[in-house]
């Protein structure tokens, strides 16, 4: 993936809020390279990550895959279809076309980073008053993924340098990632990033 950021989507208030979000769900918005990980491989995989199964409890927290394109669609309704066969009940997670997605706001953004001071001081010194920027930073993105568990050791080691941090934020970004695993399959693909 090449970056994330949560967000509201999936529903018809203008400029929704944390505290006025109307009809949309809180969601993830994620931008990836096709060439690396597919919107299937995606969806897949989230499938994996949730109950699927468990009914929605709000509108604001509802169990929702959102599509773009008329293929994502398509990709989307296949993939429940085999996982209710699967599963043999059938899936509760409502699949709806995202519509405008809107970024929350700033302290919502890179969870597992913003858990971690002396890191996101380093982030925050790059993107003076900009959290804008901090929130699109491909960088802190997959910091924040490592943070929070994803990917690999090997991952990491070969994209550390693109990161921009200084030795001690390296050090402790490679600390508290050393329990990932040497490697395994991860929507994390390794690569050295360009300017942040």
């Amino acid at each position: 993936m090449i970056r994330t950021k949560v967000g509201y989507a999936g529903g018809t208030t203008p400029a929704p809020t944390y505290t006025r979000i109307g009809d949309h769900a809180e969601t993830v918005e994620i931008e990836f390279d096709p060439s690396r990980i597919t919107f299937e491989e995606l969806v897949e995989l989230f499938w994996e990550e949730q109950d699927p199964t468990r009914p929605s409890f709000s509108t604001q927290y509802r169990n929702a895959l959102f599509w773009y394109t008329p293929e994502q669609e398509r990709i989307a309704k296949a993939s429940r279809e085999r996982l209710e066969a699967r599963l043999g009940k059938p899936v509760g997670t409502s699949l709806e076309p995202a519509g405008t997605f809107t970024p929350a706001e700033d302290y919502h953004q890179k969870h597992a980073l913003r858990g971690t001071p002396a890191l996101m001081e380093e982030f925050l010194a790059m993107y003076p008053g900009g959290q804008g920027n901090f929130a699109a930073s491909t960088a802190a993105a997959r910091v924040n993924g490592y943070l929070g568990g994803w990917g690999s050791a090997l991952q990491l080691a070969g994209e550390i340098d693109g990161f921009g941090l200084s030795a001690a934020g390296r050090r402790l970004l490679e600390r508290i990632a050393g329990n990932l695993p040497l490697e395994k399959a991860c929507p994390l693909p390794a690569r050295t990033h360009g300017p942040r």
